[in-house]
């Protein structure tokens, strides 16, 4: 478990703006914060299950050897559970962990001052590895390869390079675009760990267990129904059962029952696929109005008030992902899936039945 006693450290030296100590440790008569859902030990997190016996012997060959594992790289869509796994490993190896993330490192020397001030054995977390300023990305590839940073001292021709050892430390990187990062810096991963999308019954596990932590009581078929609403994504899983417990409170519950849920996320305008009020608005738009489609992107997000960018990030891989739409060189095309859940039948003598998936 955690030394309680790492996480006291001061961050002498850090940028204070960027770095981050974490610990999972309520304070006083805190109430349940959101925090405390996420599990402390690999054990108690639900789900990805060959991820979790890889890094289980990665870890466990680390301790054996009475070393800082090698540098750890977690990819995979938003809110799978990678900051999660970052806390469970400092966890684990019963070392504290500095948090911070590629956007709030704006400068190489910001990064340097993180890393001169980590102690031995740490783990530096950096979300959004990608973002990374380049400066500071060179700078990270000495430190993680060869542990030792160079300081540049004085401006112009007297400038002078000052090599400062670290002590060995884990860097874990977490990225929601694996395919940004450069090469250099991904190869200096010892350890990749690729996140995907959760089962309905993984995602009903994770549920129950929250609901226990929150005080929520749920009925027998109260968690598969915000298990299907969640998108393969403990994120949005405990986002909806905070929703759902507001309702309970609201409305005097003690217990939620199924039909309370239904009505609860109806009233946030989530259907039983999980599609919200964008992803119905863009489903519909292409039927009714473009007959199914192709439809071109901009058109697209003109029609129903969004960015073009809100469109192809926020709705698009959702809806490609679960079958309700295509992207064709021609445009975005409606399945026959997409209609069926609108409730509509296509009309033959405009849309070509045959080509609809």
């Amino acid at each position: 478990m955690t030394n309680d006693s790492a996480f006291d450290q001061s961050n002498t030296g850090a940028n204070e703006e960027s770095l981050r100590m974490v610990s999972a440790s309520p304070v006083g008569n805190e109430p349940v914060s959101d925090e405390e859902l996420r599990p402390h030990a690999l054990d108690g997190f639900i789900g990805q299950p060959r991820l979790k016996a890889q890094l289980q012997l990665f870890l466990d060959a680390a301790r054996k050897r009475d070393v800082p594992p090698d540098h750890i790289l977690l990819a995979g869509p938003p809110g799978l559970g990678k900051t999660t796994l970052a806390m469970i490993v400092a966890n684990e190896l019963g070392v504290s962990i500095r948090v911070t993330s590629g956007p709030a490192i704006q400068h190489a020397g910001d990064l340097a001052s993180i890393l001169s001030s980590l102690d031995a054995g740490e783990v530096l977390f950096i979300d959004e590895i990608h973002r990374l300023p380049r400066a500071a990305e060179e700078l990270l590839y000495i430190a993680m390869e060869d542990f030792r940073v160079d300081v540049m001292v004085g401006k112009g021709p007297g400038a002078s390079s000052i090599p400062l050892t670290l002590p060995r430390f884990t860097v874990i990187g977490a990225t929601t675009r694996e395919g940004m990062l450069p090469s250099p810096l991904r190869a200096r991963f010892g350890f990749t760990a690729h996140l995907d999308f959760y089962p309905h019954e993984e995602l009903e596990k994770l549920i129950e267990r929250s609901s226990a932590v929150l005080g929520v009581r749920l009925e027998d078929g109260a968690a598969p129904q915000l298990a299907m609403r969640s998108r393969g994504t403990p994120r949005i899983a405990n986002r909806l059962l905070r929703r759902v417990r507001d309702w309970a409170i609201v409305h005097d519950l003690d217990t939620v029952h199924p039909n309370d849920v239904k009505e609860a996320l109806a009233l946030y305008q989530i259907d039983t696929e999980g599609l919200d009020r964008l992803d119905i608005a863009v489903l519909k738009a292409i039927v009714t109005n473009f007959n199914g489609g192709p439809v071109g992107l901009n058109n697209l997000s003109a029609m129903v008030g969004e960015e073009s960018e809100t469109v192809e990030t926020v709705c698009e891989p959702y809806l490609v992902r679960e079958g309700f739409l295509m992207r064709t060189p021609k445009g975005r095309v409606a399945t026959r899936k997409a209609w069926e859940h609108l409730g509509l039948v296509p009309d033959e003598s405009q849309v070509d039945v045959s080509k609809l998936a």
